[in-house]
This record gives structure tokens, sequence and C-alpha cells, in this order.
């Protein structure tokens, strides 16, 4: 088997590449590069796991970020079980043809209780007083302590949040994919794995928040060109053979679309009060949005109102369609686990979770970073409220409150959807903000733009050494 080193450049697409990124275009002119025609949502989990299962969310079950369980009455998102994609991961069937194969996980999502031999996955500790204490989690238990011991703590602020791509105290722009790319090295020389998939977010962070055409991200540019140059530098020189490829291309946006203000102004979604706060009571609402980008899943409990909640999201500005029954199958979305109804946005579009009227009802974890209690994705975490003062003040009180073990809510965000001026989840109109899979020679390239699905054989031939054939 040849060994292999995928690395996800999270945001990568032949858009960017140019001047500021002299490591990959040496990389890509020595070997080849196909775009990908993006799975639907083109959102971390649903990519992810069509690449390493060679299936689509229809078949894997990732039909987004997150999704409603219907049998809890929950929203439920950033979960971390491998259990949850169903489907042969590629690494069980490469083991099955060399039971010599091994593989590291290095931060690809549904990263827990997976076959992969090592894997490493932010993990929060929530101890019973309410805090949360950054950390990881590994399999094997024991790597934990381990590479941490090596190459200290995660710098978990800058992995998602307002610390993210910026310089702050927590780290530098690019701490958290630096650490994700030593990690590598660390296993590399610990365990050579035949396979090694490693998944760098740092472009993810500022082309939402700045938008793709932002001067800045110039720097963001420069700094994971030198991340992955020396990623594959460091690669060859250990006889490994390195993939690059993304799961999305992020676009320019202008429109916030607040599909559960539509559905709570029509009737139909219920709120509960709690503490003088509004929640969303997804179980007892007739029709509700689980937002992730520019896709929306839409749930019914009352399928009679479903031709009308239609219409109510067709009309809505920066809606691009609105798809159920065998239009969710033609994407591939035909999933217990997708909404009744499934919309998507117009390429300058996205889709907010807000269901509240009045900021000041608004819940205490929407001005939080709180990922895995808000009913949809909020890209609004990248930022600070602009209207705090003395914005590090107030986050270095909360911090000391913290550390001195009392109770304290981090409500720094806020809740102003414009902010945002990039996203992803629909296919771009131009194929050069396709994801994109560069690799050595071969005719594998040959069928650009390639389908998602074949991303999975791809890695398969590399490993295996074998030619592989594009869909």
């Amino acid at each position: 088997m040849r060994r292999t080193a995928v690395i996800n450049v999270v945001g990568l697409t032949e858009s960017l590449l140019g001047p500021s990124t002299p490591r990959l275009n040496a990389f890509i002119a020595r070997g080849k590069l196909a775009r990908i025609t993006p799975v639907i949502p083109a959102v971390t989990c649903t990519a992810q796991s069509t690449y390493v299962t060679g299936r689509m969310p229809g078949g894997h079950g990732a039909v987004a970020n997150g999704w409603y369980n219907r049998e809890l009455a929950e929203v439920q998102f950033w979960k971390q079980s491998n259990h949850l994609v169903q489907g042969r991961k590629i690494w069980d069937e490469l083991r099955e043809l060399d039971p010599g194969f091994t593989c590291a996980k290095l931060f690809w999502w549904y990263n827990m209780y997976s076959t992969a031999d090592w894997s490493i996955t932010p993990r929060p500790a929530y101890p019973a007083d309410g805090r949360k204490v950054f950390d990881i989690y590994t399999g094997p238990m024991s790597l934990r302590q381990e590479i941490k011991k090596d190459l200290g703590e995660f710098p978990f602020p800058t992995f998602w949040g307002p610390a993210a791509g910026i310089k702050t105290p927590q780290g530098g722009p690019d701490a958290a994919s630096r650490w994700i790319a030593e990690s590598a090295k660390w296993i590399e020389n610990k365990h050579r794995p035949t396979l090694s998939l490693i998944y760098l977010p740092h472009l993810d962070y500022n082309l939402q928040r700045l938008g793709p055409k932002h001067p800045e991200i110039q720097a963001d540019l420069r700094a994971i060109d030198d991340i992955v140059g020396g990623l594959i530098d460091y690669f060859d020189q250990r006889g490994v053979a390195s993939m690059v490829l993304s799961e999305y291309g992020i676009t320019l946006v202008d429109t916030q679309v607040h599909l559960n203000r539509v559905f709570r102004e029509q009737g139909w979604i219920t709120i509960k009060e709690e503490l003088g706060l509004e929640l969303l009571d997804c179980g007892a609402s007739r029709a509700f949005a689980v937002a992730d980008h520019q896709v929306a899943h839409i749930y019914l409990n009352d399928r009679s109102i479903e031709s009308s909640v239609r219409a109510a999201v067709e009309k809505q500005p920066g809606v691009a369609r609105v798809v159920g029954g065998a239009e969710k199958a033609a994407l591939g979305l035909d999933h217990p686990r997708s909404g009744d109804l499934v919309a998507l946005a117009k390429e300058n579009a996205w889709f907010t979770y807000y269901y509240w009227l009045d900021d000041a009802l608004a819940p205490d974890f929407a001005r939080c970073v709180d990922i895995h209690r808000k009913p949809g994705y909020d890209p609004v975490e990248l930022f600070l409220d602009p209207k705090l003062v003395a914005p590090k003040l107030k986050i270095a009180s909360r911090l000391l409150k913290k550390k001195l073990g009392f109770r304290m809510l981090m409500d720094v965000i806020p809740l102003d959807a414009s902010l945002v001026k990039g996203s992803h989840g629909v296919v771009p109109s131009d194929p050069k903000d396709y994801p994109l899979l560069v690799a050595g020679a071969g005719d594998w390239a040959a069928g650009s733009p390639i389908h998602p699905t074949q991303v999975y054989e791809i890695i398969k031939g590399h490993v295996l050494g074998a030619p592989v054939k594009t869909l």
C-alpha cells in the first residue's frame, strides 16, 4: 500500500489560488487538480461523511451538521459519535484488503468511537458546576496526555468563536490549524499510519467573517499555504504521498433569511418562556426550520400545512427553491433525518436559526458561543458584539470568574446576522468556487468536476496504487 496523507484544507477553491499560495501552486503543478461537484448541503459533516463512505447523505445519514431528532424532539448539532455515519468507512475497507493497514483521523468530524486506529477531536469537559473546560478526546485514550505533554494544550478558543482566525491572547490567527498540523507530524513520528486524514480549518473563519473578496484573506491564504506546504514537505521526506482536498467553497453573501420568524408570524412555531426569555419548542411546533448555512431542513409536525409552509418559504427573498419527496431523492437527501421539506438559498443568501421577534427576549445562549444548544448553525459566533463597551475587559472579568470557580455567562456574541459576509451549502454558480482535489498522476482527474462520492474511490485507489476511473 502507498502511505498517504489527505490534507483537508477547508474552503480552498481554485478562485483563491494565486500569488499568496506559492507552495500549493507548486504542489498542483506536479500533480493533477479536479473540481468536486459539491454535495448538498455543502457543509463539513455532510461532505466528510460522503468522502469517507462513498455515499450521498441519503445513504450515510449526515444530512447536515445537525438535524432534528424526531424521537427525542430535539435539534442536535455537532454530535461526534462515528456511529451516526451509516455505511462502511474507507479505513474499514482498506483494512479488509490488508490487515496491516492503519489510519489516523485528525480532527475530521464524527471522530469519537470510530474504527480508525488513532483519532483526535476537540471535546470540552462539562463539570457538574456548569463550567466548560476546553480539551480534546483521543482514541486510544492514552494518546491525549501523551500528545498534550509534547505539543501543549490544544488552543481551543482559536478553533471556533471570536478568537478564531485573528490574533488574540489565546493564540495567533492560525493557531488551531498549526496545532493540528503538528499533531499529524507527531502521529506520523510515533505510529506511521498508512492513511492520515488531516483537517485544517484556518480559511473557514475569515471567509465567513469577511467574505472571499476581502483583502485580508490574502494573509490567511499565505498562512495556510505555509502550513500545508510544510506538511507536504514533511510527508515527502517520510515517503508519504500527499493529497489536498476541500469540502466546499465559500461565496459572498448579503442576505439573511429568518425562516423561523416567518413561521412564528404564521402561528406555526411554539415558544416556551423560561426565566423571562424565549425558547423554541420544536416538539410542540407545527413547523420549524433547522438552519445550516445555505440549507434549511424544515420539519412538519402537522403535515396538513405542508403546502402552506412551502408557499411561505418559496416567496422569501433569498430562497432559491424548496424541495420535498422525490426532489430530495434527486439531491441525495432522501433520509429519515432530513426535513420534510428542504429549502435552498440563493448564492448570496443564508439561513439563520433566529426565532425571536424581540432581541430582549432572545435566549441566553444566543449571545454565547454555544454550538450545541442553538437549534441551528450560527456563524455570528465569529464576532464580538460591536455594541459592547470595553469587550476585552468584559471577557477578562468573565475568565477570572471562571478560573475562580464562579458561574459566568460569556455573553459577548451579537445578534446581527448582517455581519456575516460569506457562506456555503449550495452549488456555486462559478465552478472555480467548487471544492477541489489535488493528487499525483493518473487519469482520475479527467472527468472534472468529479462526483463527491468519487472522492472515496480516488483516495482508496491512491492508497492501493491502483488507477481510478472517474464516474
